[in-house]
């Protein structure tokens, strides 16, 4: 997601808002310069938006998440809820608007919540997305059509992509550490150095 938001930001976005559910990713994507927008508040997305726009929408959405997307429950609790990031954002984008989707579907997904989802089938609004006249665009990224022109970009100082995705650099001995907290939800990558060769650099 914070790698979409500085490509979103590197390609001319006058404003990139990250929504997340995690307090501390999201003081990472305010500290790094995004807007953030609080998705376990009971505040709807699309107020969250007016007030950073002063109107309710955007021009164009991504869904990083995918999936594994969770949602809350009338108990507080998060519950596994598939369809609700794609929901969310063609009610926020405005018509004509794009919605892109990295974000992981699956063909299959045997513990889904519901029979449907199992088969990889989701309750999404699509006729809200036909309605609005959005353009879908999703699948696994053609990596290496971007890669060159991204590297350019990292060497030339135009985005400091490991400020933005928060890379911290680790041993082989802290390589579990670093599993237990990427799985915690900290905003990290974690690049593991078993021979020193960063830190020699």
């Amino acid at each position: 997601g914070l790698a979409a938001a500085a490509s979103a930001r590197l390609l001319g976005a006058a404003v990139v808002i990250v929504g997340d559910v995690n307090p501390v990713r999201l003081a990472h994507a305010k500290a790094v310069g995004f807007e953030i927008a609080d998705l376990s508040k009971d505040t709807p997305l699309h107020e969250q938006i007016a007030e950073l726009l002063g109107e309710p929408e955007v021009d164009c959405a991504i869904d990083c998440v995918g999936f594994e997307a969770r949602g809350h429950g009338h108990d507080g609790v998060q519950h596994e809820a598939p369809a609700t990031v794609l929901n969310s954002l063609m009610q926020v984008t405005r018509v004509a608007g794009k919605i892109g989707i990295p974000g992981l579907y699956v063909t299959e997904d045997p513990g889904a919540v519901d029979a449907a989802a199992k088969i990889g089938a989701l309750s999404i609004r699509f006729g809200l997305g036909w309605a609005k006249s959005h353009s879908f665009h999703t699948g696994q990224t053609p990596v290496m059509k971007y890669n060159r022109a991204l590297m350019q970009a990292i060497m030339w100082d135009r985005i400091n992509i490991a400020e933005v995705v928060g890379v911290q650099v680790i041993s082989l001995d802290q390589a579990p550490n670093g599993y237990h907290e990427f799985d915690a939800g900290v905003p990290k990558k974690f690049v593991i150095d078993p021979h020193k060769t960063f830190s020699a650099a």
